[in-house]
């Protein structure tokens, strides 16, 4: 059986786990363990450099952990990835420039219009059933909407 504290002790135990999380961030991803995985690298190269504690590598993992993560999103932040649909999980959105067509009238500004093969609720003039519209945009689940 393998003593798992004493493979802490030693630099390649940190090593090793840096690359099973760089696999496993290949595997799962997810941008998240990648900043673990440098953490543990830059551990395992201070413990190869300096023969420190267990309890000292453990606590500089944890800080590094830390760190590396607030620097990750940081850049993140800063550097959005950009998406070849950025609508993608904004249906709302992608509606913008629809034409439907009222199926409950607008009365009052408020009714229901049909979008595909579903019934959505909307806000615009009035208009009788049958009408077509445009969508203009949304306002939580509900559709604006303007006479075409």
């Amino acid at each position: 059986m393998t003593d798992w504290l004493a493979m802490l002790d030693d630099h390649w135990g940190w090593l090793v786990f840096a690359a099973l999380l760089g696999v496993a961030e290949v595997l799962i991803p997810g941008v998240f363990l990648i900043w673990v995985a440098l953490a543990a690298a830059v551990t395992g190269l201070v413990a190869l450099a300096f023969p420190i504690s267990v309890p000292l590598q453990l606590l500089l993992f944890a800080g590094l952990c830390l760190v590396s993560v607030w620097g990750g999103r940081r850049w993140y932040t800063a550097n959005p990835v950009d998406s070849q649909d950025p609508l993608l999980n904004d249906r709302t959105a992608r509606l913008v420039g629809e034409i439907v067509t009222v199926v409950e009238p607008i009365d009052n500004g408020h009714g229901r219009v049909k979008v595909g093969d579903s019934v959505w609720s909307c806000r615009g003039p009035d208009a009788p059933v049958g009408t077509r519209v445009r969508v203009i945009g949304a306002e939580a689940s509900e559709l604006k909407v303007e006479l075409v």
